[in-house]
């Protein structure tokens, strides 16, 4: 029929008769069947006839064949294929859309509300909105997907209205993540894959945007209460939720960030109280109070590390919360002490021997590099950095230190956290106590193979490199003859290991072990050299007045009077004072006390400390000034021209790493 000359060409009748065969088995038989069901057995008829229509449309394509591959192609028709299609859309679609379409959303409904429906029903209904697009998913869109999506609107956000009044913040949430996840399987059973995005936004919409501050901020049970309360399955439902919405993490880190803040001050708080209502004498609890205080800042810290990593996944707007919290409070001082001045000595009671602290060695590395963590949130890390010298000088001097290891451990995580120039003092500062080590064997040896040098007491020096210590004061005081003579022992020593170093001698530092032969028994005193020249002195004469003591020491007032305070009126009356009482003045004398005894065989006789906290801080402030010159020449040398103000900006923010300017 096709093949033949014109006007023997049937292909054009042919084509017409193809459409019209479809129309008219549409019109009398789908049709009818279709209008006289409702509801779900209308659902179950419409894709029975598409069924069947589609395995019409298959072969009659095929039997006509011939008409799409020359007639259709030549003169550019529709195929075959998308005619029989688009008959079906044009009689039976266009006509029950609308009547489908709520059909279909009134079992969605039904299911929401808990009850069974025939899912794959369903998914076939909705794949014919899809099909009949021919490749476009405009129908699907159009004709269901946005009422689909106001459905889902008005349905939750009815239920949000009474769930928000009943249901405390984790009862809510539980709900509207169980409401999310059902949605998400809507999805997979029968809705179009697309859909997902669009439909979860809404219900995103109405169940948490609409209403995130008033869950966050619930009375008893908002996002403060489930900090407070350590709800940790909660607030991981909470980040869970509510970042899925736009900026909607950033009042939870907000409150977050309060919480912390709060918590931390309280501590600070805590601490306060506890320093001012301390008895006076109990000075060596001082240190006490402040140790807990630490504890409990490093203890917080720990705890809310864990809930920003795992309640909040490590999200930056945590940990930027988390850092700001720590930054208010971890700069405030307790009871005058800075916080710079209290994490240094924490660090020096876990090192230092017979620190208060017990602890294993992993726990002594746990806690170091707690601390340093900690140092990050401090403004003034240069003024730990002062005051942790301080302590380590002490610790090394005075062979307080308990393990070289830890020592140099937490300098080298101090060195990740601040750099190298910030331990690098610290770090010749070890070194030098191993090199001088070194030097006393060398030293010890020297002696056996000089005999004739041997000073006759034991002797052992310590030399340090100056640029690395904290500064100390250096008097020339009249030494004993004795100790005179050591002195010229280790130089000539000294000489023959350097040529070009001068030593600079500083007796404040040093100790002296003295055998005090007294009526009852010989002790032995361990002293400083400063209390040892000044009891040398009554081996020559029993009795000295104050003024003579001051001419032969060749030392300040200040200083004797400590010494001399030390021996006669504190716990080891080591010297009888006329007239007795508790205080020095120049018009006093000394007599040696040949009657003093002691239960113990050795004794140590204390020196009171001196309070270095002033002197630090103004050390600190010197270097302050220094920091800022080279940080300003630094600047201009490489911008040569800068406005004032920005010098000043530029200035705070290279200096901000060390300190606040």
């Amino acid at each position: 029929m096709c093949t033949q000359k014109p006007p023997h060409d049937y292909s054009q009748q042919l084509y017409e008769k193809y459409r019209e065969s479809f129309e008219e088995y549409i019109t009398s038989m789908v049709l009818p069947s279709l209008r006289e069901k409702h509801d779900e057995f209308m659902l179950r008829e419409l894709v029975k006839r598409w069924s069947n229509h589609k395995v019409m449309v298959r072969w009659l394509s095929r039997f006509f064949h011939y008409l799409d591959r020359y007639f259709i192609s030549r003169r550019s028709l529709p195929p075959l294929r998308e005619v029989g299609l688009s008959c079906f859309r044009d009689l039976v679609y266009q006509e029950i859309k609308g009547k489908v379409k709520s059909a279909v959303i009134s079992l969605i409904d039904r299911e929401r509300e808990g009850e069974q429906i025939d899912r794959a029903l369903l998914k076939n209904v909705l794949d014919i909105f899809v099909e009949i697009g021919l490749g476009s998913m405009e129908c699907y869109e159009n004709d269901f997907e946005d009422f689909l999506l106001k459905d889902t609107a008005d349905y939750y956000s009815i239920k949000a209205q009474t769930w928000i009044l009943e249901d405390s913040c984790p009862d809510y949430m539980l709900k509207a993540e169980e409401c999310l996840k059902r949605e998400k399987e809507r999805v997979a059973h029968y809705l179009h894959s697309s859909s997902e995005q669009k439909l979860l936004e809404k219900v995103q919409h109405e169940l948490l945007t609409q209403y995130a501050s008033q869950l966050l901020e619930k009375e008893h049970s908002g996002c403060h209460a489930l900090l407070r309360d350590d709800k940790v399955e909660d607030l991981s439902r909470m980040y869970r939720l509510f970042s899925r919405i736009t900026r909607g993490l950033e009042p939870v880190s907000q409150i977050f960030k309060q919480h912390v803040t709060n918590e931390g001050t309280a501590l600070v708080k805590q601490a306060e109280d506890a320093a001012s209502n301390k008895k006076p004498e109990k000075k060596d609890m001082v240190g006490l109070q402040e140790q807990i205080f630490v504890r409990k800042i490093i203890e917080l810290h720990d705890k809310y590390v864990a809930y920003v990593t795992d309640c909040f996944q490590g999200h930056t707007l945590f940990h930027k919360a988390l850092k700001e919290a720590f930054e208010v409070f971890c700069n405030k001082g307790v009871s005058g002490s800075s916080s710079a001045e209290l994490l240094a000595t924490f660090c020096d009671n876990i090192l230092k021997k017979g620190g208060s602290e017990k602890l294993s060695d992993e726990a002594i590395e746990d806690t170091l590099e707690k601390v340093v963590r900690l140092l990050a949130y401090i403004s003034d890390k240069d003024l730990f950095a002062e005051f942790y010298r301080k302590k380590l000088a002490r610790r090394l001097l005075f062979d307080k230190s308990a393990n070289d290891e830890h020592e140099r451990s937490i300098l080298t995580k101090l060195k990740q956290q601040c750099g190298g120039q910030f331990t690098s003092k610290m770090e010749g500062m070890v070194t030098d106590l191993t090199v001088a080590r070194d030097h006393q064997t060398k030293f010890e040896e020297f002696i056996s193979s000089h005999p004739e040098l041997n000073p006759g007491i034991d002797l052992a020096v310590t030399v340090l490199t100056t640029g690395f210590w904290p500064s100390y004061k250096s008097f020339d005081i009249n030494l004993p003859s004795e100790m005179v003579k050591c002195v010229e022992v280790f130089k000539e020593f000294y000489q023959t290991r350097t040529k070009h170093r001068k030593l600079t001698w500083i007796y404040s530092l040093g100790t002296c072990n003295i055998s005090a032969k007294f009526e009852a028994k010989t002790i032995e005193l361990i002293v400083t050299t400063y209390q040892a020249a000044l009891l040398l002195l009554f081996n020559g004469a029993d009795r000295l007045s104050y003024s003579e003591i001051v001419t032969q020491l060749n030392l300040s007032d200040d200083d004797v009077v400590r010494l001399l305070h030390s021996l006669s009126c504190a716990k080891y009356k080591i010297l009888n004072k006329e007239p007795s009482n508790k205080s020095i003045s120049p018009n006093d004398v000394f007599e040696y006390n040949s009657k003093f005894t002691d239960k113990m065989r050795r004794i140590k006789v204390p020196l009171p400390p001196v309070d270095e906290k002033k002197k630090v801080v103004e050390d600190v402030d010197k270097d302050r000034r220094y920091a800022i010159d080279a940080s300003i020449v630094r600047i201009m040398k490489s911008r040569k021209v800068l406005g004032h103000q920005q010098l000043v900006l530029e200035c705070v923010e290279q200096l901000g790493r060390m300190f606040k300017v």
